[in-house]
């Protein structure tokens, strides 16, 4: 993903137990930042632990080890790392002083990109690992139980996919019927404002076995919907079962022939790796949701190429334009970073309008942060504070207003709606539309991982609101 790109909120993931009863179980707990990527990231790395009788929870106080899964994307993000982990040392300490043991690990992007720093700063790290090597975290675990402090950010041609085991089927039902799934990590592109190509590494694809055995496992599980997930996920590619080369449209055909899998989305893509293949897929595939997330950051040309973006906001249009003519219905997200380095008013008017022909369902907008080690960040003419911050308001406020009329144009529709989790009332239970949208439906807790058909009936600050329809599918 490119810098701030669809930045969900990433659920905290608790890995493993170790009960106080006697028993030798463990207890682990992990917080994830950032991207959806670190998501999965958190939850393999909960099944690598499992292995050694670590199981998950949600209160950090009862946890033997403390995991920090990091994203490395916006401005001070280390910082907010050290100031967590200056509570987790008070914490272990307290459990010191009354005879429990606590580990703490730093995992993620900022690990990579801190290194031997993180454990200079906050003495009470036990472990430090990059993003790529997840796979050693238990040995890593191990050497620290040793008295080692252990930093692992270095990472050769060994796949880690090859070495993370995938969750059992019982696990993977406790986590839900919706899960991501990566396929591809790293990126080429080096846009000039992004650190991602100098915290996960250059363009890795999964080979297509892995990506199918996944994929089957998660829908054994019970899982209906999988979310593809790659810094730069439309430059997937992979060798076939007859060697053949496979891009990522190819790969969304296979996985739409998988009984019992009803949905498929993809996240994040580049302009540039949108191919005929998988716009006809948009087109052919009717598990494949009419919803696609592809960032353009700016509308004006010059700073498109001072970005290193290598497409222009013609092209990104024509793009635009082939898309909806392959899928109607389809909604579109992106990504904005105003206040880039040289950008002058004409360049953000650009911006302005191209948001206005494209018309957005969805989108993120951040102001220019500058991260260390990346060209942006050495450039003249950067934007003062206060400017990039009236042109974000600008910007937001036009993005709001789409994201309402997309909202308000469902009223009245009738859809397919895929139960998730409960809501927050009683009786409800909360879905997701074809185009991600959250709907509130009262509906039984037994149907959850049902898809159901319901009549959207207003709106609310953040979701959509549904009856049940005459049918059901």
């Amino acid at each position: 993903m490119t810098q701030d790109s669809a930045l969900l909120p990433a659920p905290e993931i608790a890995p493993n137990e170790g009960l106080r009863d006697g028993s030798n179980s463990r207890k682990v707990f992990i917080k994830t930042y950032g991207c959806q990527m670190n998501v999965y990231d958190s939850t393999r790395m909960s099944d690598a632990l499992a292995r050694d009788g670590y199981e998950p929870t949600e209160d950090m106080e009862e946890a033997d080890l403390v995991l920090l899964n990091t994203c490395h994307i916006r401005e001070k993000a280390a910082e907010k790392v050290y100031s967590a982990l200056g509570r987790l040392r008070e914490m272990k300490k307290k459990k010191a002083a009354s005879g429990r043991e606590m580990m703490i690990g730093v995992t993620g992007c900022v690990a990579q990109a801190e290194g031997e720093e993180i454990l200079r700063r906050a003495p009470a790290v036990d472990v430090v690992i990059g993003p790529q090597t997840y796979h050693r975290l238990p040995e890593a675990l191990r050497r620290a139980k040793d008295g080692h402090r252990v930093v692992d950010t270095e990472y050769a041609l060994e796949d880690k996919f090859e070495h993370l085991p995938l969750a059992e089927a019982k696990k993977i039902r406790a986590r839900g019927v919706t899960s991501f799934l990566t396929v591809q990590e790293g990126c080429d592109k080096f846009c000039t404002f992004c650190v991602v190509p100098y915290t996960r590494g250059s363009e890795v694809s999964r080979p297509v076995s892995q990506i199918l055995e996944e994929a089957q496992k998660l829908v054994d599980g019970g899982v209906r919907e999988i979310t593809l997930l790659g810094q730069n996920v439309n430059a997937w590619h992979g060798a076939g079962p007859n060697g053949e080369e496979w891009s990522l449209g190819d790969l969304l055909y296979r996985l739409a022939e998988i009984p019992g899998l009803a949905r498929l989305r993809y996240t994040t893509s580049h302009p540039r790796d949108m191919d005929d293949r998988l716009i006809e897929a948009h087109r052919d595939l009717r598990a494949l949701m009419p919803y696609l997330h592809l960032p353009v950051q700016s509308g004006s040309d010059r700073i498109l190429k001072a970005m290193n973006r290598r497409h222009t906001a013609a092209e990104y249009m024509t793009l635009m334009e082939r898309i909806r003519a392959a899928r109607p219905d389809i909604a579109l997200s992106g990504d904005f970073i105003v206040g880039f380095p040289g950008e002058t008013d004409e360049d953000f008017e650009a911006t302005l309008r191209l948001v206005g022909e494209v018309r957005y369902a969805q989108a993120f907008s951040f102001k220019y942060s500058t991260r260390p080690g990346t060209p942006g960040a050495e450039m003249k003419d950067q934007v003062p504070e206060e400017i990039k911050a009236e042109r974000l308001e600008r910007l937001q406020a036009l993005l709001l207003r789409q994201t309402q009329e997309f909202n308000e144009s469902c009223v009245g529709k009738t859809i397919d709606l895929l139960l998730e989790k409960p809501g927050r009332l009683p009786g409800q239970i909360i879905g997701r539309s074809p185009w991600l949208q959250s709907v509130n439906v009262d509906a039984k807790a037994s149907q959850i991982g049902d898809i159901i058909n319901v009549r959207i009936t207003g709106t609310g600050t953040n979701s959509l609101f549904a009856e049940f329809a005459e049918a059901e599918v």
